[in-house]
């Protein structure tokens, strides 16, 4: 039976404030209940989450319905991607090196791993195996952007029905464990580690790079600003052009991985000609665009659309949700060294190995906030959860779709 709900509508500015309030207790709440901060629990996650299942008790038990206004969403995770292009110079990222191409090993384990997983099981059940794909790395490696991608493809080529509501059902659901599992995983895998790891006495004495530490103080001045904001703005521009050209064609890329590149070849082009990227303010710009980002994200969470997922689809994304963990410590962590660094890569690959770079950035802070710096994973996992991991899990779904089965 339909329920008439009174619909409260928040334009851009109120919700706006909701996302900033919802960052404000974010803080609070992490300081307040001792197992987010045991668990590196992101701010955003956590905030983000309550008002979510607000919202749902709202909607069931007082037959109210907040929608906000999410169109500053996009532009703040543009700005994000656009400040880890500008932060990749050519000489950091030849640092990286074979780890780099070590992760990527990985990761493209993981994605293999994954839809292997949703397939196997969704015939187990009963399921057309293209349902299995959308609750593989479709979805989860992918996000909601591929998701929708795929899912269309998947109704029009494949049979498969109400392809895009699977997709974005369990995109949302990849996206809320993403950011609960990393934090928990990362402390398990420190603990392992005894007294091997940098300490918060360490993180405090150490120069802030980057993301690694978003609540460190930073001097910075307007005019800086003001040439990070240009600069921003530029990468923007010229990766909504990019992606339009590409559009289309055999190269056609998500808008965020052209903004991205283009910060990448901007960063590059300036120290050629001799001008420095001010990394303070870089960094203070691109953790404000990530924390309202994802406090947007997850606050506007329609958690009631869960509710559209069969039971088989409910295993099948558990079941993922408990490999991920599983692979991050057995695989990611001993892969990539067994030290700390290995400890913050795993909680990053969590995050967009079940939900999107954000989170996994968010991920990776909440750890490194706490336990000190991890230079080489904020090096590796932004470039690899923005770029590679769109090409790689490309690849790897053309190549089970080329399978017998479908």
């Amino acid at each position: 039976m339909d329920v008439t709900r009174e619909l409260l509508e928040f334009s851009n500015y109120g919700t706006l404030v909701c996302a900033t309030l919802v960052l404000l207790l974010g803080r609070k709440l992490v300081g307040w209940i001792g197992p987010l901060r045991t668990y590196s629990i992101p701010e955003p996650v956590a905030a983000g989450l309550l008002v979510a299942l607000g919202t749902l008790a709202l909607r069931q038990l007082g037959n109210v319905e907040l929608k906000f206004d999410t169109s500053l969403q996009s532009p703040l995770m543009l700005s994000f991607f656009a400040t880890i292009g500008l932060s990749a110079n050519l000489a950091s990222l030849r640092a990286g090196g074979s780890r780099l191409v070590l992760f990527l090993g990985v990761v493209a384990g993981m994605l293999v791993v994954q839809n292997t997983i949703g397939v196997g099981l969704a015939m187990a059940m009963g399921l057309s195996p293209g349902v299995g794909l959308l609750g593989g790395s479709i979805t989860l490696a992918g996000g909601h952007g591929t998701g929708a991608a795929w899912g269309q493809t998947l109704t029009t080529r494949y049979g498969v029905q109400s392809a895009l509501e699977i997709a974005m059902a369990c995109a949302t659901f990849g996206l809320v464990l993403g950011g609960l599992l990393g934090g928990p995983v990362a402390r398990y895998l420190v603990g392992r580690l005894g007294g091997n790891v940098p300490g918060a006495d360490a993180s405090k004495q150490a120069t802030p790079e980057g993301f690694e530490q978003p609540h460190t103080v930073r001097l910075i001045t307007a005019q800086s600003l003001i040439e990070t904001v240009a600069m921003i703005a530029i990468c923007l521009l010229g990766g909504e052009v990019l992606a339009h050209w590409l559009s289309g064609t055999a190269l056609e890329l998500p808008t965020f991985v052209c903004v991205l590149f283009t910060g990448v070849v901007v960063r590059n082009l300036l120290s050629l000609v001799g001008y420095e990227v001010f990394e303070r303010s870089l960094s203070v710009l691109g953790n404000v665009s990530l924390s309202l980002f994802l406090a947007m994200a997850l606050m506007a969470l329609r958690l009631w659309d869960l509710s559209t997922l069969a039971l088989p689809m409910i295993v099948i994304l558990v079941v993922q949700a408990v490999s991920m963990a599983a692979y991050a410590i057995f695989v990611t962590f001993r892969v990539m060294g067994r030290n700390y660094d290995a400890a913050v890569l795993a909680a990053g690959h969590c995050g967009f190995g079940l939900g999107a770079t954000p989170t996994a950035i968010a991920n990776m802070q909440a750890v490194t906030e706490r336990f000190g710096p991890s230079h080489i994973a904020f090096l590796i996992v932004p470039m690899v959860g923005a770029f590679f991991i769109d090409i790689l899990n490309a690849l790897v779904i053309k190549g089970f779709l080329s399978l017998p089965l479908f």
